[in-house]
């Protein structure tokens, strides 16, 4: 599990950089998006005017990339949610696999992303020849191994997978609190709106997340637990 959080300029425009990866089979696959994907993004020359065509572009080529670099980067593979601040004014997000983005908005709780689970993505799956089982345990998994639909690498699954993202834009406006990104870990044992109850108390981001990770241990949750908070308001 890495955390990505990076204020830049780039061209003139101020940009925030924030990314939670969370691998599964060894750390290998989160390691090369922590230090590829946000700069693949940078690089796509629609970046400035079609960004959610770079996000779609910076996706399919990282996914590859990491595919090529295979066995170097092992068997491994990786969910990822980034978001991307552009001047303090748009926020776009993109994600694959189910850790999961949130604003609050007048201390109301938006979620801006899809969590991608094998059993709402059953179609996709099967029409690549895959199959869904809960077998072994009660969580449905993609050929019975991976228990989420969407992925980097999992060079074996990939065939099965997707790695495309979704993609959402979010204005900012001056009731736009801030903005929680988390792994599944602390979605699996918190709402959305339980999250922002709680985080919009806490001025400071940094003690935001750690006391919604904090939470989230309380709550025995039992999943890699992961978050960011951004504040998008003073």
């Amino acid at each position: 599990m890495l955390v990505k959080e990076k204020a830049t300029k780039v061209k003139g425009h101020e940009l925030g950089l924030f990314a939670i990866f969370d691998g599964h089979l060894g750390d290998s696959v989160p390691a090369y998006l922590q230090k590829h994907l946000f700069a693949n993004i940078l690089k796509e020359e629609e970046f400035w005017t079609h960004p959610d065509r770079a996000l779609s572009k910076a996706y399919d080529r990282t996914d590859k990339a990491i595919l090529s670099h295979n066995p170097d980067l092992g068997r491994g593979g990786s969910t990822a949610v980034t978001a991307i601040l552009i001047n303090g004014r748009k926020l776009w997000i993109a994600n694959v696999g189910d850790s999961r983005a949130v604003v609050a908005k007048g201390g109301e709780a938006i979620q801006l992303t899809v969590d991608h689970e094998p059993s709402t993505e059953r179609g996709s799956i099967e029409n690549r020849g895959g199959f869904v089982s809960n077998m072994p345990g009660d969580v449905p998994r993609v050929n019975g191994q991976l228990a989420v639909s969407r992925a980097f690498g999992d060079k074996s699954l990939k065939s099965h997978l997707r790695s495309d993202p979704d993609i959402t834009v979010q204005d900012i406006f001056s009731d736009t609190e801030l903005l929680i990104i988390a792994s599944d870990g602390l979605w699996k044992v918190m709402t959305n709106q339980e999250a922002v109850d709680l985080a919009v108390k806490i001025k400071d981001p940094q003690a935001a997340a750690k006391q919604l990770t904090t939470e989230a241990v309380n709550r025995e949750s039992k999943d890699d637990i992961s978050c960011v908070v951004v504040r998008l308001k003073a």
